[in-house]
């Protein structure tokens, strides 16, 4: 999984000014704002995009420090005023951790027993029924802004702007980057969150959608996709995983 990306100067400078909008508030109005925008992550994590949880992941940790300003400020800027803010940016961050750990806990759980497994040690195990030898076809992925080679070439192609993939049809794509896959039928579009952490599927023949947050794309077998949370774990396919609760 690659390292996260910094912010771009069009997104630091407005996180830049919602800092000092809320240094140059009263306190106890900065803190009920960050309060609120805890209680959407922890209430709404699983309906937000991907885009909104980071924005509001980044306006927690550049409104601490204005509201702790003000708070400074409002006690008389003096030697015990600076120690209660210091202290206050001390447990705020520590709390912003645990919060951000937990969000993010489906991505560090440790695989189960069975996957620790190597995959083909599982298909050619006596016990159980008859296994299947399952061979990926692994997945060819495309820059979105080249030309696309999609397997079905009279299908309307998908315009990326603005990391969204609009669709002849008018639906949206929302919250992914500019690399595309299809399927080797050209069945599924699928593209990778824009965070890298998950993945988007779109069926074109029953014009579904699914988002699986933590999950990879391994490859295709019989057209269907299988897919991994990290590298090395055993495959599973579409449906075990959306029984697993990550389609979202």
């Amino acid at each position: 999984m690659s390292p996260p990306r910094l912010p771009t100067w069009e997104k630091l400078l407005p996180l830049m000014a919602w800092a000092v909008l809320l240094a140059l508030l009263p306190w106890w109005l900065g803190l009920p704002l960050l309060l609120g925008l805890t209680a959407v992550l922890l209430l709404l994590q699983h309906r937000l995009a991907t885009e909104h949880m980071t924005l509001i992941r980044r306006s927690l940790r550049w409104g601490l420090p204005g509201v702790l300003f003000a708070l400074q400020r409002a006690l008389g800027g003096d030697a015990l005023a600076w120690t209660i803010a210091l202290l206050g940016a001390l447990v705020g961050y520590t709390l912003l951790v645990g919060l951000e750990a937990w969000l993010d806990r489906d991505l560090r759980r440790p695989p189960a027993v069975a996957a620790e497994k190597e995959w083909s040690e599982l298909a050619m195990a006596p016990i159980g029924p008859r296994a299947e030898i399952i061979e990926l076809q692994p997945p060819v992925w495309q820059l979105a802004t080249d030309d696309l080679s999609d397997p079905q070439a009279d299908h309307p192609r998908a315009v990326y702007v603005d990391g969204s993939y609009r669709l002849a049809d008018g639906t949206s794509i929302d919250g992914v980057g500019p690399h595309v896959s299809f399927s080797p039928q050209g069945r599924w579009l699928v593209a990778r969150m824009n965070d890298d952490r998950g993945t988007v599927l779109w069926d074109r023949e029953c014009r579904q959608l699914h988002r699986l947050r933590g999950w990879q794309l391994c490859g295709w077998h019989h057209e269907q996709p299988w897919l991994a949370r990290r590298e090395g774990e055993m495959p599973l396919a579409l449906q075990a995983v959306r029984e697993r609760g990550s389609d979202q």
